[in-house]
């Protein structure tokens, strides 16, 4: 009769870690240290001393540093942004990182201490552009104005965004010359559509 009652025990058991052990194994797997959930917009901005997250203009301390889904690391303490690739560099006043891993500099001064270049000559900020010509004196010449205008914040928009895109292409192939001729090209299609 023992026999029976710790047979009866021992099947119970079992039946009892079954279930278990599947509710375990389909469980998600935990989200890496440091992963934080982002949109595109998101930026994790250098402010003050610190990185701070930006979302929809609104700036959210972090408490961790943070492992972006290409692999690049934020400390967001001392601003150090470690690549894939393993090319570190650091982010100052106003620079900011995207959820793709791509840094985006502030300034010419902050985008030549990233390549460990002295910083040119000449003001930290870029010049504000000033149109020439005399104001519009009707109402269609405005709407023309404006037009033009709203073509060339386009095409700036465009190049801004392939100087990125050089920058990050440079920035982790340290190792090796990249080749930026194609990029270089657009750039320059689009310096001509600018004069």
């Amino acid at each position: 009769m023992r026999h029976l009652a710790f047979a009866a025990c021992a099947a119970l058991a079992l039946l009892a870690a079954v279930p278990a052990a599947s509710a375990q194994s389909t469980t998600s797997p935990a989200q890496p240290a440091g992963a934080v959930a982002t949109s595109p917009t998101s930026r994790f901005v250098m402010q003050n001393g610190e990185v701070v997250l930006v979302q929809e203009g609104r700036p959210t301390p972090l408490t961790k540093n943070v492992l972006l889904a290409d692999g690049t690391k934020i400390n967001y303490k001392s601003g150090i942004v470690e690549l894939p690739g393993g090319k570190k560099t650091t982010l100052k006043e106003g620079d900011y990182v995207r959820p793709d891993g791509g840094i985006v500099f502030a300034t010419p001064a902050s985008a030549a201490a990233a390549r460990n270049e002295p910083a040119a000559a000449g003001p930290a900020r870029f010049e504000p552009y000033v149109d020439p010509r005399p104001d519009p004196t009707s109402p269609a010449a405005l709407r023309t104005r404006l037009n033009e205008l709203d073509t060339k914040i386009s095409l700036m928009a465009e190049k801004i965004q392939l100087l990125n895109q050089k920058i990050s292409l440079l920035s982790t192939n340290a190792q090796r010359p990249t080749d930026t001729s194609a990029l270089d090209q657009q750039i320059q299609k689009l310096d001509e559509k600018l004069k």
